[in-house]
């Protein structure tokens, strides 16, 4: 019997934007000691990755979580040396770096982890990040998409600089590495120009996992051909099942074989004894919610500044989103399917960042998840909590269980990279 894969995705304080109110979640998402906790408690509930989304800006009324964090491969660094199993992921822009220091930096997480890094290849969600870095524009969607592409070409030319057991250190002989197989890559392309080779041997995992999000045409196509794990937003079943079956039939035209493709949206559990405790820790965070961050939080996945719509009205047609295509698609037509008003969808959205909701008992949810699962809309799911630590620790202590005893997830990791949680093959090192 397949099993699915969980990943957790932890964003500041938690994913509500009112969480950081709570009276039992932390308020500092920059204490170390406080995320080592929830990294232990995933490897603890036998999880396939933990997962730090990035952005390079700031600004008032952006989600809580977003507006201070600390820079996550620093951060996971430092968590690699107090867990031993867990996959360590992290998002990193493709229009805001250099394919050399990227590569250099996800092969050295890759080394010091022993073989648990993953990267989430962006292209940038938020164009004020462009006058952080000398730039006066965000580069137009399409050209972002075409040079993300070369960049991950790059970057994996560079993780094969070196091949396989290339360092010798044979003392004897007084010969430290063999260079005749070391490579140069001498990449010209239209958008980097990259000589290498990298300074440091292959990682572990041969590359490290490639993660990707992107819902548009572009973003499909891009996933279609380098991602290992797709983070997916879709909210009705048949929507995520036809999302992962166009997927894979792309990923088949890539000549890739889709199995090494894990498609795994997010959602977002909110888990009480019963289901009415369940919504009323739901009502209680909607209670305390600031409303200008959570407008913000729907105005950045529709694409447009919500401010002059009126909240008690219908959700508006708006032009199409050139920023987070997946999430504007997603919750405009569960909004119309639903006869969602502006406000009704504000509130959804600012729960879960436009994610899937499942709220109920641990049975419930365990069955949310069982029934996409088994349907063939997910590989996985990347558990979104509202709030740190106490939804991942119940998720944690009381679902996980449930989908232990169903068959539907380990109870043990049977190896210790990320590539075999997944059951991903390690890239070969190209022939020369």
């Amino acid at each position: 019997m397949s099993q699915m894969h969980l990943g957790v995705f932890v964003l500041g304080t938690g994913h509500h934007v009112s969480a950081w109110k709570l009276p039992d979640s932390w308020g500092n998402a920059e204490d170390l000691s406080l995320l080592q906790h929830v990294a232990k408690t995933a490897e603890r509930g036998k999880f396939d990755l933990i997962f730090f989304a990035d952005a390079l800006n700031t600004g008032p009324n952006v989600h809580p979580s977003m507006m201070v964090r600390l820079e996550p491969l620093t951060l996971l660094s430092a968590l690699a040396m107090t867990t031993s199993h867990i996959g360590l992921a992290a998002t990193a822009s493709a229009t805001y770096s250099e394919p050399y220091n990227l590569a250099r930096l996800f092969a050295s997480l890759d080394h010091i982890s022993g073989g648990r890094a993953a990267w989430n290849v962006v292209t940038g969600a938020f164009p004020e990040a462009a006058l952080n870095f000398s730039r006066d524009h965000h580069p137009p969607h399409a050209q972002r998409y075409a040079s993300a592409t070369e960049f991950v070409q790059v970057a994996k030319g560079l993780w094969d600089s070196w091949d396989d057991g290339a360092i010798v250190m044979d003392k004897r002989e007084g010969r430290f590495a063999d260079t005749s197989r070391m490579h140069v890559l001498d990449h010209k392309g239209e958008f980097y120009t990259v000589k290498g080779p990298l300074n440091i041997s292959r990682p572990p995992q041969g590359h490290p996992v490639i993660i990707q999000a992107g819902a548009s045409d572009a973003g499909r196509a891009l996933a279609a051909s380098i991602a290992e794990i797709v983070f997916a937003v879709q909210q009705d079943l048949n929507a995520a099942k036809a999302f992962r079956a166009d997927l894979r039939e792309l990923a088949s035209q890539s000549g890739r074989n889709p199995d090494h493709m894990k498609v795994m949206p997010g959602v977002s559990p909110i888990i009480g004894e019963t289901e009415a405790d369940a919504k009323a820790k739901l009502a209680m965070l909607v209670e305390m919610m600031d409303p200008k961050s959570a407008l913000k939080v729907l105005s950045e996945r529709l694409g447009q500044d919500l401010s002059d719509y009126p909240l008690d009205g219908p959700v508006p047609d708006l032009p199409p989103s050139s920023m987070m295509q997946g999430h504007a698609v997603t919750l405009t037509a569960m909004a119309k399917a639903k006869n969602m008003t502006l406000r009704e969808l504000r509130d959804y959205a600012a729960a879960a960042m436009g994610h899937r909701l499942l709220v109920g008992t641990p049975e419930m949810v365990a069955d949310g998840l069982e029934e996409w699962f088994v349907a063939g809309a997910a590989d996985g799911f990347n558990v979104m909590p509202s709030w740190f630590p106490g939804a991942f620790d119940d998720f944690v202590d009381h679902v996980v269980p449930i989908l232990q005893k169903r068959g539907l997830f380990r109870t043990d990791y049977t190896g210790r990279t990320l590539r075999d949680h997944l059951g991903l093959p390690r890239p070969a090192a190209p022939t020369r």
